[in-house]
């Protein structure tokens, strides 16, 4: 009778383990990306009418994704950690909007552009930012930076 207890506790050791190896918790994205868009952010001055501070306008305000992601890059969370320590030591309205190329439907792409907005701010709010002062808003592929550049289209930008 112990050994049958014993050998029904183990085959559950085994599920458990087998259930936590398959879980996963890593932001990182290991899908394939593009070789043309290694850069996560572009130089703020590229953006212009934006509302942001003198000081804010030094850090990047436009994150780029990989085709069919909403995970942000290591290059992405470093600029938006300098911008989260600014919006706490003074706090502002910051508009997120989400953009996607022009492949897939025009819901499909509102819906992407709606998570790479929450997935910044969810950073940001991570990060200390009050989400109060955060707004998300998606434009699916409405607003193109580039008709040639798929890669310019996946998107988010902080204004």
């Amino acid at each position: 009778m112990f050994t049958k207890a014993l050998k029904q506790s183990m085959g559950l050791a085994v599920v458990m383990a087998a259930l936590a190896g398959c879980s996963s918790t890593s932001t990182t994205d290991t899908a394939a990306t593009d070789s043309s868009a290694t850069a996560s952010s572009v130089d703020s001055s590229a953006v212009s009418g934006s509302s942001m501070d003198d000081s804010m306008a030094k850090l990047d305000t436009v994150f780029y994704f990989d085709f069919d992601q909403s995970v942000l890059k290591p290059e992405a969370r470093a600029a938006l950690t300098a911008h989260a320590a600014q919006l706490k030591a003074s706090p502002r309205s910051v508009r997120l909007e989400g953009h996607a190329d022009e492949r897939g439907t025009r819901e499909y792409n509102m819906a992407l552009g709606e998570r790479r907005a929450k997935a910044v701010r969810d950073f940001l709010v991570l990060q200390g930012v009050d989400s109060s002062n955060l707004e998300t808003i998606s434009y699916g592929e409405e607003r193109l930076a580039s008709s040639s550049s798929h890669e310019m289209n996946r998107r988010v930008e902080l204004k």
